[in-house]
């Protein structure tokens, strides 16, 4: 930590200093700018440049810093409502590597994993949907657009949590069009310390044996059946929902109450399945997740 900075501090200060940088500056020029000696400043300018703030070139004896594409400073909570509409644009008018740094700008500016998937990864995956019902982009920009915010994901997957191995949760999509969603959902699930089995899009395997395999997977994933264990289903289809919901819920109904089957989609009010919680909003399903965790102990 440079003296009377924290680290948020220094990296405010940088993107200040370097934003109208086109040609980049010296450590020597930057620790004096932002105020912090030469030989803390390099550790910082290199630290700051594995995290995906900092590019560098080298000239010969001399390393110049600039900044990433993207990078901007924000205040977290209030610029959350920033986000929604810059990863959007960004998504749609940009490159793929100005989304991947607006995202770990974010995250580096202090931001929330599972606030930034609910407030900017899931109203994008809702908004390129219709913009292709809509016919205002085609199928393979949807896929173009679909594979870039599962790398987004991805980013988020690679921060390191300790997960409780009393929270178990295998999250399923039964159609394609809600594998992104269920990436969404695994990435929520494994910031909150939750072991996630992510399965996908589960669609292949709509067999007469899925029932069989289903149980030795979670004879594999729960072994000592401790905690508990939550199954959610995405589903933009009622006939996909319909097979995974009868054939999970016998093996639901032998496990002593403490497997849950939840399910993310629309259904008619009139339809009865048997399920824990049915809802169209995965964060409502979240927090019901965390809350009947804490209610077993």
């Amino acid at each position: 930590m440079g003296k009377g900075y924290s680290s948020e501090e220094i990296r405010e200060k940088l993107i200040v200093v370097l934003e109208h940088s086109t040609t980049g500056m010296s450590g020597v020029e930057i620790s004096e700018k932002v105020g912090v000696n030469r030989i803390t400043m390099t550790k910082y300018l290199k630290v700051f440049a594995v995290e995906g703030l900092l590019r560098q070139k080298n000239i010969g004896n001399v390393t110049l810093w600039s900044l990433e594409p993207g990078q901007e400073s924000f205040n977290f909570p209030d610029d959350y409502f920033k986000i929604t509409s810059k990863f959007l644009e960004n998504l749609t008018k940009g490159t793929e590597e100005e989304v991947y740094s607006l995202i770990r700008n974010c995250i580096h500016s202090g931001a929330s994993v599972n606030s930034l998937i609910f407030e900017a990864i899931v109203p994008a995956i809702d908004s390129i949907n219709e913009l292709y019902d809509e016919g205002k982009i085609g199928s393979s920009e949807l896929s173009l657009l679909r594979n870039t915010i599962s790398k987004s994901l991805q980013i988020f997957n690679q921060f390191p949590i300790v997960s409780n191995s009393q929270k178990n949760v295998v999250v399923i999509a039964a159609d394609s069009k809600s594998t992104l969603l269920s990436e969404a959902a695994s990435s929520a699930y494994h910031s909150d310390g939750w072991r996630v089995s992510h399965l996908g899009d589960m669609s292949h395997a709509i067999n007469v044996l899925f029932d069989l395999d289903f149980q030795k997977l979670v004879g594999k994933i729960w072994k000592r059946k401790s905690g508990i264990l939550i199954v959610v289903i995405f589903s933009q289809t009622s006939e996909g929902l319909m097979f995974f919901v009868d054939s999970i819920t016998p093996l639901k109904e032998k496990s002593s109450k403490r497997m849950k089957l939840t399910l993310c989609a629309k259904t008619s009010k009139k339809s009865k399945i048997n399920a824990d919680l049915i809802s169209e909003n995965f964060n409502d399903i979240l927090q019901w997740s965390n809350t009947t965790f804490q209610n077993l102990k």
